[in-house]
């Protein structure tokens, strides 16, 4: 099986990865959206990391959303996939 870039977040326990979006959700959320690119070649995926890599508002609001989608689903899915 291929090692993913993003398994490595991924494979967190679920409170670590909280703690980490808590944290610093405002710089993993778009760094894992662009490593997602390079592992699915969504070109959506691309384009809402960059974005959120150079908006303040976007970033903060995808941040909270990857905190709520982590609770739920145990992963980063909004514009992720």
């Amino acid at each position: 099986m291929e090692n993913k870039i993003t398994e490595m977040f991924e494979n967190l326990p679920l409170w670590a990865k909280i703690l980490l979006l808590v944290v610093a959700g405002t710089l993993i959320s778009p760094i894992y959206r662009i490593l997602r690119y390079l592992e699915t070649k969504n070109t959506t995926t691309l384009i809402v990391g960059i974005l959120c890599l150079v908006t303040g508002c976007g970033n903060a609001i995808l941040a909270i959303i990857d905190i709520i989608t982590e609770v739920t689903k145990g992963r980063i899915t909004v514009l992720a996939d």
